[in-house]
Protein backbone atom coordinates (compact mmCIF):
# COMPACT_ATOMS: atom_id res chain seq x y z
CA UNK A 1 0.00 0.00 0.00
CA UNK A 2 1.15 3.30 -0.59
CA UNK A 3 1.49 6.27 2.11
CA UNK A 4 -1.82 7.58 0.49
CA UNK A 5 -3.91 4.46 1.14
CA UNK A 6 -2.46 4.11 4.11
CA UNK A 7 -3.55 8.20 5.90
CA UNK A 8 -6.73 7.25 3.92
CA UNK A 9 -7.40 4.07 6.21
CA UNK A 10 -6.13 5.34 9.21
CA UNK A 11 -6.80 8.91 8.96
CA UNK A 12 -8.87 10.44 7.15
CA UNK A 13 -12.06 7.58 6.41
CA UNK A 14 -12.57 7.74 10.36
CA UNK A 15 -12.12 11.26 10.59
CA UNK A 16 -15.19 11.83 7.23
CA UNK A 17 -17.09 8.96 9.33
CA UNK A 18 -17.12 11.20 12.49
CA UNK A 19 -17.61 14.87 10.74
CA UNK A 20 -20.32 13.95 8.85
CA UNK A 21 -22.10 11.30 10.98
CA UNK A 22 -21.98 8.44 8.67
CA UNK A 23 -23.81 4.99 10.09
CA UNK A 24 -21.94 2.63 7.87
CA UNK A 25 -18.04 2.60 6.28
CA UNK A 26 -19.94 1.77 3.04
CA UNK A 27 -21.01 5.67 2.97
CA UNK A 28 -17.43 7.07 3.62
CA UNK A 29 -16.63 9.10 0.21
CA UNK A 30 -13.35 7.96 -1.50
CA UNK A 31 -11.09 8.44 -4.48
CA UNK A 32 -12.65 6.27 -7.69
CA UNK A 33 -9.75 7.31 -10.21
CA UNK A 34 -8.39 10.11 -11.64
CA UNK A 35 -8.06 11.49 -15.28
CA UNK A 36 -5.04 13.50 -16.57
CA UNK A 37 -5.82 15.05 -20.14
CA UNK A 38 -4.05 17.10 -22.28
CA UNK A 39 -5.42 18.57 -25.15
CA UNK A 40 -3.10 19.25 -28.35
CA UNK A 41 -4.15 22.36 -30.93
CA UNK A 42 -1.76 21.99 -32.53
CA UNK A 43 -1.53 18.28 -33.25
CA UNK A 44 -3.47 18.30 -36.62
CA UNK A 45 -0.41 20.28 -38.33
CA UNK A 46 2.52 18.34 -36.13
CA UNK A 47 2.50 14.67 -34.99
CA UNK A 48 5.79 14.72 -33.40
CA UNK A 49 3.77 17.43 -30.92
CA UNK A 50 1.62 14.44 -30.00
CA UNK A 51 4.42 12.05 -29.44
CA UNK A 52 6.00 13.99 -27.39
CA UNK A 53 2.89 14.69 -25.21
CA UNK A 54 2.67 11.02 -24.78
CA UNK A 55 5.89 10.81 -23.46
CA UNK A 56 5.64 13.59 -20.62
CA UNK A 57 2.22 12.13 -20.28
CA UNK A 58 3.99 8.68 -19.62
CA UNK A 59 6.73 9.94 -17.56
CA UNK A 60 4.52 11.84 -15.48
CA UNK A 61 1.59 8.92 -14.77
CA UNK A 62 3.65 5.59 -15.47
CA UNK A 63 1.20 4.34 -17.60
CA UNK A 64 0.67 4.69 -21.51
CA UNK A 65 -1.83 6.96 -22.52
CA UNK A 66 -4.59 6.63 -24.79
CA UNK A 67 -4.80 8.80 -28.33
CA UNK A 68 -8.25 10.99 -28.00
CA UNK A 69 -9.65 11.62 -31.26
CA UNK A 70 -12.07 14.76 -32.27
CA UNK A 71 -15.64 13.25 -32.05
CA UNK A 72 -17.27 15.95 -34.24
CA UNK A 73 -15.86 17.91 -37.22
CA UNK A 74 -15.79 21.68 -36.49
CA UNK A 75 -14.62 24.05 -39.91
CA UNK A 76 -13.32 27.15 -37.08
CA UNK A 77 -11.05 25.00 -35.82
CA UNK A 78 -10.08 23.14 -38.83
CA UNK A 79 -10.65 19.68 -37.43
CA UNK A 80 -12.33 16.74 -39.14
CA UNK A 81 -13.90 14.14 -37.44
CA UNK A 82 -11.27 10.98 -36.30
CA UNK A 83 -8.62 13.48 -36.28
CA UNK A 84 -5.99 12.97 -33.32
CA UNK A 85 -6.22 15.83 -30.91
CA UNK A 86 -4.68 14.78 -27.61
CA UNK A 87 -4.08 11.89 -25.00
CA UNK A 88 -5.49 10.95 -21.46
CA UNK A 89 -4.68 8.61 -18.86
CA UNK A 90 -7.48 7.00 -16.22
CA UNK A 91 -5.35 6.22 -13.01
CA UNK A 92 -6.90 4.03 -10.16
CA UNK A 93 -5.44 1.81 -7.27
CA UNK A 94 -2.19 1.99 -6.19
CA UNK A 95 -0.85 4.63 -9.32
CA UNK A 96 -3.47 6.77 -8.67
CA UNK A 97 -2.70 7.49 -4.99
CA UNK A 98 1.02 7.79 -5.99
CA UNK A 99 0.35 10.39 -8.38
CA UNK A 100 -2.07 12.83 -6.36
CA UNK A 101 1.14 12.17 -3.10
CA UNK A 102 3.32 13.18 -5.70
CA UNK A 103 1.05 16.33 -7.06
CA UNK A 104 0.64 17.49 -3.72
CA UNK A 105 3.35 16.97 -1.61
CA UNK A 106 5.92 17.61 -4.95
CA UNK A 107 4.64 19.08 -8.29
CA UNK A 108 2.05 22.10 -6.81
CA UNK A 109 4.69 23.52 -4.36
CA UNK A 110 7.47 23.96 -7.45
CA UNK A 111 4.58 25.89 -9.22
CA UNK A 112 5.63 29.89 -9.20
CA UNK A 113 3.71 31.72 -6.75
CA UNK A 114 1.60 29.26 -5.52
CA UNK A 115 -1.04 29.99 -3.07
CA UNK A 116 -3.09 27.26 -3.16
CA UNK A 117 -5.26 25.45 -5.62
CA UNK A 118 -8.93 27.09 -6.43
CA UNK A 119 -11.65 25.32 -3.32
CA UNK A 120 -14.14 26.39 -5.85
CA UNK A 121 -13.37 23.98 -8.37
CA UNK A 122 -15.73 21.34 -7.99
CA UNK A 123 -18.46 20.28 -9.99
CA UNK A 124 -21.78 20.03 -8.07
CA UNK A 125 -21.02 16.21 -7.57
CA UNK A 126 -18.24 15.89 -5.31
CA UNK A 127 -15.44 15.83 -8.23
CA UNK A 128 -12.22 18.19 -8.48
CA UNK A 129 -10.86 19.73 -11.68
CA UNK A 130 -7.52 21.05 -11.87
CA UNK A 131 -5.55 23.05 -14.73
CA UNK A 132 -2.13 23.04 -14.95
CA UNK A 133 -0.23 25.63 -17.03
CA UNK A 134 2.93 23.59 -17.70
CA UNK A 135 4.39 20.13 -17.48
CA UNK A 136 7.87 20.99 -15.93
CA UNK A 137 6.22 21.27 -12.08
CA UNK A 138 6.55 17.20 -12.34
CA UNK A 139 10.26 16.35 -11.25
CA UNK A 140 10.19 13.39 -14.01
CA UNK A 141 10.21 15.79 -16.81
CA UNK A 142 13.58 16.70 -17.96
CA UNK A 143 13.42 20.78 -18.81
CA UNK A 144 16.57 20.16 -21.81
CA UNK A 145 13.74 17.41 -23.39
CA UNK A 146 10.77 18.96 -23.88
CA UNK A 147 9.99 20.62 -27.40
CA UNK A 148 6.76 23.00 -25.83
CA UNK A 149 5.83 23.84 -22.39
CA UNK A 150 1.96 22.22 -22.56
CA UNK A 151 -0.48 22.02 -19.80
CA UNK A 152 -2.59 19.77 -18.62
CA UNK A 153 -6.50 18.90 -17.38
CA UNK A 154 -6.34 16.54 -13.51
CA UNK A 155 -9.75 15.41 -12.85
CA UNK A 156 -9.97 13.68 -9.52
CA UNK A 157 -12.97 11.43 -9.58
CA UNK A 158 -14.64 11.14 -6.03
CA UNK A 159 -17.53 8.96 -4.64
CA UNK A 160 -19.05 12.14 -2.61
CA UNK A 161 -22.27 13.26 -3.23
CA UNK A 162 -21.63 16.78 -2.15
CA UNK A 163 -19.02 19.23 -3.06
CA UNK A 164 -18.55 19.78 1.01
CA UNK A 165 -17.59 15.90 1.60
CA UNK A 166 -15.26 15.80 -1.18
CA UNK A 167 -13.70 19.08 -0.39
CA UNK A 168 -12.75 17.46 3.44
CA UNK A 169 -11.57 14.35 1.90
CA UNK A 170 -8.71 16.16 -0.57
CA UNK A 171 -8.41 18.40 2.22
CA UNK A 172 -7.57 15.04 4.85
CA UNK A 173 -5.55 13.84 1.72
CA UNK A 174 -2.95 16.70 1.59
CA UNK A 175 -4.06 19.01 -0.73
CA UNK A 176 -3.13 22.47 -0.52
CA UNK A 177 -6.57 24.74 -0.94
CA UNK A 178 -6.34 28.12 -0.83
CA UNK A 179 -7.51 30.18 2.06
CA UNK A 180 -10.48 31.99 1.23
Amino acid sequence: MSRMQDKYTGEVAPALMTKFGYKSVMQIPKLEKIVINIGLGEAKENAKALDSAVDDLMAITGQRPVITKAKKSVAAFKVREGMNIGCKVTLRGKKMYEFLDRLFSVALPRVRDFRGINPDSFDGRGNYSLGIKEQLIFPEIDYDKIDKIRGMDIIVVTTAKTDEEARELLTLMGAPFASR
